[in-house]
């Protein structure tokens, strides 16, 4: 029997599974790396906006290590119906959880919901290239070994269609980058090991649910020994995390307005001859 969502679709995520996944990540010593780089980046592009934000609020899955980054915020559990208070924040952060969202536009609606005017969202997840290396490897492997696929790595958003989902939740002023990462690793039993301990593996509702055949994962790991080597040191593999910020305000009067398509006075192409006759 399928897992349903809140909404009565089948569910994309095995909410129970994923919780018990980040409580064990925790007993067992939690690998925060990511956590590092998406809590230093966003503190980079506040310290960028000429604005104090006196209200923050945080939507995560792990709140101790998110606490601990902005003490003055709300923080809030990433459940599919969000604890926030409409109007009530000048900062909404979603950290680190949209990637397991069952339904992440209406994850960043609830969040614009509760920005007052004029406040700011910021999202951060894996998506793009996200274990790319890793998913080709156990596909083939699997498709060798037992002639079938089964859902292994989380499937992860491109950039473009995360972007999308700024305005479809009202947002003014969207922008979608990307921080891409490789991670190097012993072999691909490292790996495995570390997303657990990230609390980053298999939560899907549609995984299998018995253990997975030992001849797939060694096919795997020799793939990916192969095709994926680290060039400083070719006895280790490499893993592609990309890391997606979202960023949007919640609409207000005195925002400024992008340009109209076709409204601009002077052509790129003027500009450019410009440039060229003063160098």
């Amino acid at each position: 029997m399928d897992t349903l969502s809140d909404n009565g679709r089948p569910a994309f995520t095995d909410r129970a599974a994923l919780l018990r996944q980040r409580q064990r990540a925790l007993r067992s010593g939690f690998v925060d790396i990511f956590h590092r780089i998406a809590a230093d980046e966003i503190h980079d592009r506040l310290a960028d906006v000429n604005r104090t934000f006196l209200k923050p609020a945080i939507v995560t899955g792990f709140p101790d290590f998110w606490r601990a980054e902005f003490p003055h915020a709300v923080i809030v559990s990433d459940a599919a119906v969000l604890d926030l208070t409409p109007g009530s924040h000048d900062l909404v952060i979603h950290a680190m959880a949209l990637h397991w969202a069952d339904d992440p536009v209406g994850q960043i609606v609830q969040c614009a919901r509760a920005l007052q005017p004029d406040g700011l969202f910021i999202g951060v997840m894996f998506g793009g290239q996200t274990l790319q290396e890793l998913r080709a490897a156990l596909a083939q492997a699997e498709a060798e070994v037992t002639g079938g696929l089964s859902p292994r790595v989380l499937p992860m958003g491109e950039i473009r269609d995360l972007g999308a989902l700024l305005g479809r939740a009202g947002l003014a002023l969207p922008v979608a980058d990307l921080l891409p990462q490789r991670a190097s690793y012993r072999d691909l039993v490292h790996l495995s090991q570390d997303l657990r301990a990230m609390g980053e593996g298999n939560a899907m509702a549609a995984r299998l649910r018995q253990p997975g055949k030992r001849d797939i994962f060694a096919r795997a790991g020799a793939i990916m020994a192969a095709h994926h080597p680290d060039r400083d040191d070719p006895s280790r593999i490499t893993a592609t995390f990309d890391l997606v910020f979202l960023t949007g305000w919640a609409p207000a009067p005195n925002q400024q307005k992008p340009l109209r398509p076709g409204s601009a006075q002077k052509s790129l192409a003027d500009a450019l001859e410009k440039i060229r006759k003063t160098t």
